[in-house]
């Protein structure tokens, strides 16, 4: 019996030339001016929510490959907020497009001027693996809007999403001016070796150094989402019982604290810390049971190395002992049980790096030391909604200038009168002004 060898496409490499092609085919795009008009940006917003409404079941189900998601999660977090973007810019994109009417000069009279939002041309989109649907397509929005062409990198770690986003986009959206790029740090460094005309980059800070290293080489801007410490601070005159469910679902409800905006410690009183402790056992056993590890509700860790690196945070002696609800881990399937641990060491590991994971530390001291998020290290620059638009335009001023009136007095010759009435206008109030029409000031 002869068997006949499966024949397989090799993939395509996409390695710096490769990139190089793409950011070339992409900026004709935009200097052919295709991508300016509000038709074609309505267009694409309008097959990005298509693309979003048509494809939910595709969508929950990636997510649940990728991370365990919950569907309750993929469809309130990812699916809602992405089709809220879309809509809320499909709304206001002739308002946000409209030029801002700004004030002139008496020294350019007659004259009107104002602010037009114009695109900044191809936008390079790196985005992360923990919420990577709405953290890929959320920026696109925004860049889109704002007339750009736009490659997006999404993230490895989330490859069944990854791969989604590629078939979608290539159905839906306008190949000629949007892509999708996929694979890992080769192609991802192949895509920074090239000048773009803005990086958007969500995810942590060490890659953000490397971003913004490469943007460097180009004077290229960047848009950094980065993560950070966040604290809760919870007093002591509170409804204790709806703080605690509140906190939960900012931490465990949210993929398992892995989340840039998921509470990483807990600041209380001394006094306050066991009512609070308690109130937590309870109501994570209400939602999660009695083996969180079995629950449905949780997402997993999203992978085997970050799975390890909760483990190290977990294990260090200093930390260990702290351990007041929690701590089972299932290697196998990557899943930690929510974890309370009480008056950990202010040095210790875990409390020196964002946790990014289902461990979550109260302190009982405020120190001044302690981080309590901002800036600088949780990046630079904004997204979502207007601020998206904002952030893929560039505010050019224009000053229009008719004929009638034309004043004299800026040209030369130069003479006395005509800087007497020149330091008036500038500087003067309508007196000045007067006085000088009528040489009755002092050069």
């Amino acid at each position: 019996m002869e068997f006949e060898e499966e024949k397989q496409t090799a993939k395509p490499v996409f390695d710096e030339e490769a990139a190089s092609a793409l950011a070339k085919e992409l900026r004709a795009t935009f200097a052919s001016a295709k991508t300016r008009s509000y038709q074609w940006r309505e267009s694409q917003l309008k097959s990005l929510l298509k693309l979003t409404t048509s494809n939910e079941p595709a969508i929950v189900d990636a997510l649940r490959s990728d991370l365990s998601k919950p569907e309750l999660e993929s469809q309130v977090y990812e699916i809602s907020m992405l089709k809220n973007s879309c809509k809320l810019a499909l709304k206001e994109l002739r308002n946000w497009m409209k030029p801002e009417k700004a004030k002139t000069s008496l020294t350019t009279f007659p004259s009107s001027a104002e602010i037009v939002s114009e695109p900044l041309g191809v936008i390079l989109i790196i985005s992360a693996w923990n919420y990577p649907f709405l953290l890929s397509l959320d920026p696109v929005v925004g860049a889109i809007a704002a007339g750009n062409a736009v490659v997006l990198k999404p993230s490895e770690l989330a490859p069944a999403t990854s791969s989604l986003l590629a078939k979608l986009v290539g159905e839906y959206m306008d190949s000629s001016s949007i892509r999708v790029v996929e694979g890992a740090v080769a192609e991802t460094s192949a895509l920074l070796e090239q000048k773009w005309d803005k990086i958007c980059y969500t995810g942590n800070g060490r890659v953000g150094r490397i971003v913004m290293t490469s943007a460097a080489k180009h004077l290229t801007p960047v848009l950094l989402e980065l993560g950070g410490k966040s604290p809760v601070v919870v007093d002591s005159g509170i409804n204790l019982q709806v703080a605690t469910r509140r906190i939960i679902v900012g931490k465990w409800g949210c993929n398992n604290g892995q989340a840039c905006i998921s509470p990483d410690y807990i600041v209380t009183t001394k006094d306050f810390a066991p009512k609070l402790v308690d109130s937590l056992k309870c109501e994570l056993e209400n939602f999660y049971g009695k083996n969180p590890l079995e629950s449905k509700d949780l997402s997993r860790i999203v992978n085997s190395n970050h799975f390890a690196r909760l483990i190290k945070l977990l294990d260090e002696d200093k930390v260990s002992g702290k351990i007041v609800l929690g701590g089972e881990r299932d290697k196998t399937n990557l899943r930690i049980a929510p974890t309370i641990l009480l008056d950990v060491s202010r040095d210790s590991l875990i409390m020196n790096e964002e946790i990014f994971g289902p461990l979550l530390p109260i302190l009982t001291l405020a120190v001044p030391s302690l981080p309590f998020g901002g800036v600088g290290e949780s990046g630079m620059g904004a997204y979502h909604g207007k601020f998206s638009f904002d952030a893929f335009s560039h505010k050019k001023a224009v000053v229009y200038r008719g004929f009638a009136g034309d004043a004299s007095v800026r040209y030369p010759p130069y003479t006395k009168g005509k800087l007497r009435l020149l330091k008036a206008l500038i500087g003067g109030g309508i007196l000045s002004i007067i006085r000088a029409l009528f040489g009755w000031s002092k050069a």
